[in-house]
């Protein structure tokens, strides 16, 4: 078991690079020779074709063109910050607007009620005074009726005295008496 272990050992230190040279460097047996000739055949046939102009180009345009969209990225922002700016304002006014709209309506619903209240008190005060109208001229009514009333009864009182034959000084006391009688009771 130990043969075999030197022996893998052993290849695989044969292949590699540094113990794979066992002549010359510059011989065609040598084949780290041969893979350093093929490297630099391969790196001049990529010169040749300019392989190397042609992948700066197009990394040239790839950074050209990131640099195309950074700056339109940028410029995107600056106009979306502009634009955030003016919605920020144009919000701040509508909200001072709506306070102003808000403090107006206050003031527009206290005076409506300032003048509701004024026209509540106009509207009591007039039904007041046409209720005291009514109740004066009810009781003007009252007393005219009562006057007509009290005239009648002395008229009848008169009409009886005078046909039971009272004498003119007796009947102008008697009238005197009434007439005395109905102002008292009228007030």
């Amino acid at each position: 078991m130990m043969r075999l272990t030197l022996i893998t050992t052993g290849a695989a230190l044969g292949a590699s690079p540094a113990l794979a040279a066992s002549g010359p460097f510059f011989s065609l047996g040598n084949s780290d020779f041969v893979v350093t000739i093929a490297f630099l055949l391969f790196i001049g046939v990529l010169i040749a074709l300019k392989v190397p102009g042609t992948l700066a180009g197009m990394l040239d345009k790839r950074a050209d063109g990131i640099k195309s969209e950074l700056d339109e990225a940028q410029a995107l922002r600056e106009e979306a910050k502009t634009l955030l700016a003016s919605y920020e304002r144009k919000k701040k006014e509508v909200q001072e607007q709506a306070d102003r709209i808000v403090a107006q309506a206050k003031v527009e619903a206290q005076e409506a009620a300032e003048a509701a209240k004024s026209d509540l008190e106009a509207a009591i005060s007039r039904r007041v005074k046409a209720a005291e109208d009514q109740i004066a001229s009810a009781e003007a009514g009252a007393v005219k009726e009562v006057r007509d009333r009290a005239i009648a009864t002395a008229v009848d009182v008169a009409k009886e005295l005078v046909a039971e034959g009272l004498t003119d000084a007796q009947r102008s006391d008697l009238i005197a008496t009434s007439i005395g009688e109905v102002e008292t009771k009228l007030h």
